[in-house]
This record gives structure tokens, sequence and C-alpha cells, in this order.
């Protein structure tokens, strides 16, 4: 199994211009076209943030993205002080697995919503940076964007890190190849 797009679809999507140039210099088209493209390629030729970006052209694939997403969650979920948060990654997994309503996960997505308000008002970016990633994980709005939000979020606190960039491009890309995620290592698992 290989996940694969095109071009056009892709370009319907209103891609960044500086990301879009990258893209069409990297697959050394001069246009967009029709020809598939795996998002291995992609993850290869504009690294992690573009490849993400990519998924929304192809919104079929949704549980799949969303499946990403609370694995990224999931890395920070040590960090997470409010059962609403885990509350929320929990929803949106069943979600992804087609075992959550739709009521269900706005439900689940307004509280971690709150969750992530409340720790971001009293200041602790790491649990705030946590819970914005278990409330991306659990909004319904966009499966594709909301596996972006959640690797960000999931990263900020350790963004220097190139090993948790490196969990995270490796995760996507099993995911793209073979259709599975691995094992969830908590970050501060990896960074040690």
């Amino acid at each position: 199994m290989t996940l694969t797009t095109t071009l056009n679809r892709i370009k319907a999507c209103n891609p960044c211009r500086e990301g879009w140039r990258r893209g069409l210099n990297a697959a050394g088209k001069a246009e967009a076209d029709d020809e598939p493209i795996s998002y291995e390629a992609i993850l290869d030729a504009v690294g992690l943030q573009h490849a993400l970006w990519c998924c929304r052209a192809e919104p079929q694939y949704g549980s799949l993205w969303r499946q990403y997403a609370v694995w990224c969650g999931r890395q920070v979920q040590h960090l997470l002080t409010d059962k609403r948060s885990i509350a929320a990654l929990d929803v949106a997994e069943r979600y992804a697995n087609g075992e959550a309503t739709d009521e269900e996960l706005a439900a689940a997505s307004d509280a971690a919503w709150d969750a992530a308000w409340d720790a971001a008002w009293d200041g602790a970016p790491g649990a705030s940076d946590a819970a914005e990633a278990a409330w991306d994980a659990s909004d319904a709005t966009d499966a594709a964007r909301a596996a972006v939000d959640a690797a960000a979020d999931a990263a900020k606190s350790f963004a220097s890190n190139v090993a948790i960039r490196d969990a995270q491009a490796a995760a996507f890309r099993q995911l793209v190849t073979t259709g599975t995620l691995p094992p969830v290592q908590p970050m501060q698992e990896a960074i040690q």
C-alpha cells in the first residue's frame, strides 16, 4: 500500500508559493499534472510539514490522517494534566477507527479546546502545547489539518530535538507506505 496524490490535486488546495515551487522543482516539473506521486516522495522532496499539508488533497484517507494526528498527540500525552485532553485523544482514536460518532468527537473537541485554553491561561507551555495537540487530533473539521497541527504542537516543546522530528517523519513514512503506524514512544523517552 503506497498512498499517492497528484500535483493537480495538491494545487487545487491552494498551497503556499514556497512549498509549491519546491515541490515542482523536486518533481522536475514546470506545471501540475495528474501523474501519481507518492506521499513518500513528497516527504523526501519537501519535508514533513509540507507533506502533511498535502494530505488535504486526499480526504478519502481521513481516517489514516487522523490516526497519525492521534499518534502525534500520544507522544506528548505524558504532558497532559487535564483529563479532558486525554479523553479527546481517546475519542479521536475511536473516531478514526469508526467507533465514535460525529457528536462525540465534537464534544471531545470542545472539551479539549477548553483544556488547551486553561493550560495556556495557567502559563504552562508544555502542557498547553500538548493540550493543543489533543484538541487538533479531535477537531472534526479537517483530519489532514489536524494531523499537521498535532504534529506541530507535539513538537513545539522539543522543537530543537532532531530525534523527535525524525520519529514523526519515520511514522508518517510508515503510514503512507504500509498503512500502519509504529508504537507510540512518548517524547520524554525519545529525548533521553
